[in-house]
């Protein structure tokens, strides 16, 4: 049985996921060099006015199964996502256990997030920001097959406040909530270094998004890490969005 890196390249209609495709490309290189399988997940289960898409992905194991899929480990990958070409076989330092990456950026959005899912949804629970694992970057097993029964389900019983909660916070879809609930069903959690998972560029000064930076307009988090996440980009007067530093990545590292 191989390991399976699971990436999710929905298209809704908005050209949002237009540059997915570098990701897509630079995980199957990736995965044609250590062995493993890609799964590109590309269809809806419901309506994403009914459940976000990063909600529908802790239905990872239903689609592996209805797949007729063997697997051993499965790592769940943003789409935003592009992996070095020399990056290490990380599944080889999972322990067999639930693996994730620290959510290492804006922590006043994390705290904020915390202190609203947890009054609004889980009777004032608190958890401590340096446990809180960024949802993009998963590593997870068969065992872990319950613990996602158990999300589907809260999901599908609070459904309702779950959406009001996520449209009044504005922080989060289902990252806090995850985090919650792996605390509160006590999973045993190894974090990864944050070379798997290399967040929030921008706010490390290694993006170059103004002519006034005063660093130079090269790729400096390709020394950084091996996998660069491009979330959290703000509007800027060169317009360099996501798109821009996932196409401009892919071609610098496989081209």
């Amino acid at each position: 049985m191989k390991n399976v890196v699971f990436i999710p390249n929905i298209d809704l209609g908005n050209n949002r996921n237009s540059s997915y495709q570098y990701s897509v490309k630079s995980w199957k290189a990736w995965c044609d060099k250590n062995d493993c399988e890609l799964l590109v997940w590309e269809d809806l289960l419901y309506p994403v006015d009914y459940m976000k898409i990063t909600c529908q992905r802790y239905y990872l194991f239903d689609i592996l199964d209805g797949n007729n899929i063997e697997y051993n480990q499965v790592l769940m990958v943003d789409a935003d996502t592009i992996v070095h070409s020399d990056c290490p076989n990380f599944f080889g330092e999972t322990d067999g256990k639930y693996c994730g990456v620290m959510n290492d950026g804006d922590y006043e959005w994390v705290l904020r997030s915390i202190r609203g899912f947890g009054d609004e949804l889980f009777d004032g629970m608190r958890i401590h920001p340096w446990n809180y694992i960024n949802g993009g970057f998963q590593i997870l097993n068969k065992n872990h097959k319950e613990f996602f029964e158990t999300m589907k389900n809260y999901y599908n019983e609070n459904s309702s406040s779950i959406s009001e909660t996520i449209s009044k916070l504005k922080t989060a879809t289902d990252q806090t909530i995850l985090n919650l609930m792996l605390e509160k069903n006590e999973v045993d959690i190894k974090i990864l270094p944050d070379c798997y998972n290399l967040q929030d560029l921008t706010r490390k000064n290694l993006l170059y998004i103004d002519r006034n930076c005063w660093w130079t307009d090269e790729l400096h988090f390709l020394n950084a890490g091996w996998v660069y996440h491009f979330n959290a980009i703000p509007q800027n007067n060169m317009g360099r969005d996501a798109s821009y530093w996932m196409k401009r990545t892919y071609e610098e590292l496989y081209k």
